[in-house]
């Protein structure tokens, strides 16, 4: 085959038959080792077929792959701590006299929890199922209450350790605990803008969030406070330890994890049960994350041989487009792709084409790893699925429409497309902070 006339029409039936395979219903780790391996027969042959067993013993014993299960138990441990309704109880203290207070509050309990948790369902799901029935009790809008909460729990794919970094450090061979790092003033960057929005809404409009009569002093305020040492522990054990170069992330999950099993049983609040179940947990998580950069390392190997991503570039050189077209290209489909794939999995789809290209017009890996992180988050929150709203959907007293939750949501989601237009005019904000790294 000529790869270099030949790609484009490869690269159609490869893809054609994944987004077939998946509109099937079937699960999107399987489409993508059953379309690997017809690609694999039709245009390599089938004694191509043997890397898919190579891959599955090279990154199945990936020493890099125990970051996953170690903080997913890390998350469910710091969980049952108790850490998002202490996280909720500070905020109120701090911002309670605040227009929006209690969302105020909710979306600071998601940036703490989110800082252990890695995943954003988790993050919406953990604090949402406290803070939504609490609004709604002291009058808050509904739609503005899920709104506030699902905006929240993004946070949780951006803020170290992130599952979805990992998963694009894994599927791209980019530096996890430099994503991690980078993915600090970014996470900061969205938080502050979803609380100046959270703010600025309910001063504008009050209906939205009444304002809070409670009243807290000093001494009540700082008292609070120490209800966040736990997260604050481990956050400086994990983040810490990969900043000051001590630990690798492998080693960093491991302090995580025991470090919140230590928490837990100090303060008496993990039970054999749920010790238990967070181990499944952890092992099923495991287990999907396997399948799923098989075969996203094995649809990366099938772009490399065929020659798409070759092609593309060179298609794009040839044509004069602009890097930065390239780029918004690639930001347009995640946003678009999110809707309806989780993270996960849409990182995996799309890096073996657009990494590549992307490297090969000079831009940096690690500023791309946070832009895809971010905008495949925000498919998260987008109809016409949104899977943060689907998971809130249950925490609302009396039930709510998706039709009022995709109305709520839609201004959250433009705070942080801004954010994410900020984070691209300024790579610095991603960059900044991994270079000291390294210096």
């Amino acid at each position: 085959m000529n790869l270099d006339v030949a790609w484009g029409a490869s690269a159609t039936i490869i893809f054609g038959l994944l987004l077939f395979l998946i509109a099937t219903g079937m699960p999107v780790a399987l489409a993508m080792i059953a379309t690997v391996s017809v690609g694999i027969i039709l245009f390599v042959g089938p004694q191509g077929l043997i890397i898919m067993p190579q891959i599955a013993a090279e990154k199945g014993s990936d020493q890099l792959f125990s970051v996953i299960p170690l903080f997913v138990m890390m998350a469910v441990v710091a969980a049952g701590a108790g850490i998002t309704e202490k996280a909720f109880g500070a905020g109120m203290a701090w911002f309670g006299r605040l227009p929006g207070a209690l969302a105020v509050s909710s979306q600071g309990a998601a940036t703490v929890f989110a800082a252990v948790s890695g995943s954003s369902p988790a993050t919406a799901a953990a604090v949402g199922y406290f803070a939504i029935p609490e609004m709604m009790k002291h009058g808050y809008k509904k739609s503005f209450a899920v709104g506030a909460v699902a905006a929240g729990g993004t946070l949780g794919i951006l803020i170290p350790p992130s599952v979805a970094m990992i998963i694009f450090g894994l599927t791209t061979e980019t530096s996890i605990g430099a994503l991690f790092i980078a993915g600090i003033l970014p996470g900061i960057l969205m938080a502050v803008l979803l609380v100046v929005y959270v703010m600025t809404a309910a001063k504008l409009n009050p209906a939205l969030a009444p304002r809070s009569d409670a009243r807290f002093t000093w001494r009540q305020r700082f008292l609070a406070l120490g209800g966040l040492w736990p997260i604050a522990l481990l956050f400086i054990a994990v983040i810490g330890s990969i900043y000051s170069g001590i630990a690798t992330p492998s080693e960093a999950a491991s302090v995580g994890a025991i470090g919140a099993l230590l928490i837990a049983l100090a303060t008496r609040s993990i039970t054999l049960k749920k010790l238990f179940a967070s181990l499944r947990d952890a092992a099923e998580s495991t287990a999907m994350v396997l399948l799923l950069v098989i075969g996203g390392f094995g649809l990366s190997f099938l772009v490399a041989r065929v020659g798409i991503a070759r092609g593309v570039g060179s298609m794009i050189t040839e044509a004069a487009i602009s890097p930065w077209a390239v780029l918004i290209f690639m930001i347009i489909v995640l946003l678009l792709l999110g809707t309806v794939l989780d993270p996960v999995s849409l990182i995996v789809i799309t890096m073996p084409l657009f990494f590549p290209v992307l490297m090969q017009l000079g831009f940096d890996p690690i500023w791309i790893g946070v832009i895809v992180t971010i905008a495949v988050e925000i498919g998260m929150i987008t109809p016409p699925v949104g899977m943060n709203l689907l998971i809130l959907k249950n925490a609302i007293p009396g039930g709510a429409s998706m039709g009022e939750l995709f109305k709520g949501i839609l201004p959250f989601v433009g705070v942080l497309l801004v954010g994410l237009v900020i984070i691209v005019l300024v790579p610095a904000i991603s960059t900044w902070l991994p270079a000291l790294m390294t210096n």
